[in-house]
């Protein structure tokens, strides 16, 4: 017979939080009722199977560039051996985009609540900088983050590349607020000794 639990109940049985309760209710995860008073009550038998969490541990792999696609394999060779009964997501792209496909898939899946876990061989293969706040939306969604820390599987030469990425964006930005000076300084219509006392105050390198 099917029996139906508060949302405190479903919480404490299914080790979730409230929130992941309703994104399991609105993705379809669970049989979900409502009393004559609108409150929410939750068949815990349709997302428990003897016990066991039937959401999805997401094994996630990275290499920057199609070259590298070799490193990839096996990184999801190596986690696949650990965790067979994981689902792979895969992307090539920098560790500073954060605008990778498989990534952005990985975190929605995150914040509906269909994913128990998600596995690194080593947590710049994530991304480069931002861990943090992706470890926190997790831990928001009842999601933990397990990073392997094998720096065997972290190709050193993309550590060079992000370095260089950085490097030029500065260039960049330092290169144009060197010609912006350049341009106020030659501007007639300016008052030149006023501007220039300022601009000469700002350290630019």
């Amino acid at each position: 017979m099917t029996r139906y639990v508060t949302p405190r109940e479903a919480c404490k049985l299914l080790s979730v939080s409230e929130k992941t309760l309703r994104n399991w209710d609105e993705a379809g995860r669970i049989k979900t009722l409502r009393t004559p008073t609108n409150q929410r009550r939750y068949d815990i038998d349709s997302v428990l199977t003897d016990g066991i969490d039937r959401r999805i541990t997401a094994l996630y792999c990275r290499v920057s560039s199609a070259k590298q696609k070799p490193d990839l394999n096996r990184q999801v060779n190596y986690l696949q051996e650990i965790y067979p009964q994981g689902q792979v997501f895969k992307d090539i792209g920098g560790g500073l985009n954060f605008k990778r496909k498989s990534l952005l898939t990985l975190l929605g899946q995150v914040m509906s609540g269909a994913i128990s876990q998600i596995v690194v061989c080593h947590q710049d293969r994530l991304c480069r900088f931002g861990c943090d706040l992706i470890k926190w939306i997790c831990e928001q969604n009842d999601c933990q983050l397990v990073v392997l820390s094998r720096t065997d599987l972290s190709p050193e030469t993309e550590m060079v590349e992000d370095i260089l990425a950085i490097i030029h964006v500065f260039s960049c930005r330092l290169y144009g607020l060197r010609k912006y000076k350049a341009t106020i300084k030659e501007d007639p219509s300016l008052p030149g000794n006023e501007i220039s006392s300022n601009l000469e105050s700002v350290d630019i390198g």
